[in-house]
């Protein structure tokens, strides 16, 4: 596999739109992303020791599925909608103190993570289960890093960060993250069937 090469990404073969349509596809797509990534953020699944979430999921899934610069702008649409008061965050929050709480930093690592692993999709990442995991597990990574400075930096470093902001969503993560490969690549492989019977 190229580094320099590009490939589509599941919505350009689901939805392939000329240059003038693009922006406008663009837009219906970013909207319904940010609803997706809203909707999922309310899910709680039971687990121990913390309630799994699918916000990461969302995220990370919108980028193999968007593309690097779709997928950020949809993140920032879904952080711009929070921030003017809709509730859309996880637990329904909202605000610039549910922006700039001790999760913001989080919430910031969304539009990177979405962003790296939409163009490693574009870079054909999202074909194959292993590529499709190391994506994910790096988009992971990518949330983690901003989201633990930021949490130590709000809470104090004296305090135990890593087990407030990392331990607990370990086993949740790694769940999303075999859900997610188990799905992209079949979603590859339905698309496949369906343009070679046209």
């Amino acid at each position: 596999m190229q580094a320099s090469a590009s490939y589509p990404t599941l919505v350009a073969s689901l939805w392939p739109a000329s240059s003038e349509r693009k922006l406008t596809r663009n837009a219906v797509l970013a909207v319904l992303g940010s609803a997706f990534l809203a909707l999922a953020s309310q899910v709680s699944v039971p687990m121990m020791p913390v309630p799994m979430t699918l916000q990461t999921f969302a995220v990370l899934t919108l980028g193999m599925a968007f593309g690097w610069r779709l997928a950020s702008a949809t993140v920032v649409l879904y952080l711009l909608e929070a921030l003017v008061g809709l509730p859309v965050l996880s637990g329904g929050k909202f605000g610039p103190l549910a922006l700039f709480g001790t999760t913001g930093g989080y919430l910031i690592g969304f539009v990177f993570a979405a962003g790296l692993v939409g163009w490693l999709a574009e870079k054909g990442w999202d074909r194959g289960p292993l590529t499709t995991a190391f994506a994910m597990l790096l988009g992971n990574v990518v949330i983690y890093i901003p989201g633990l400075l930021w949490l130590g930096t709000v809470v104090g470093w004296d305090k135990p960060v890593l087990a407030w902001g990392l331990t607990p969503f370990i086993v949740g993560d790694l769940v999303k993250l075999a859900l997610a490969t188990a799905i992209l690549p079949v979603a590859w492989q339905v698309i496949r069937k369906f343009q070679a019977k046209m």
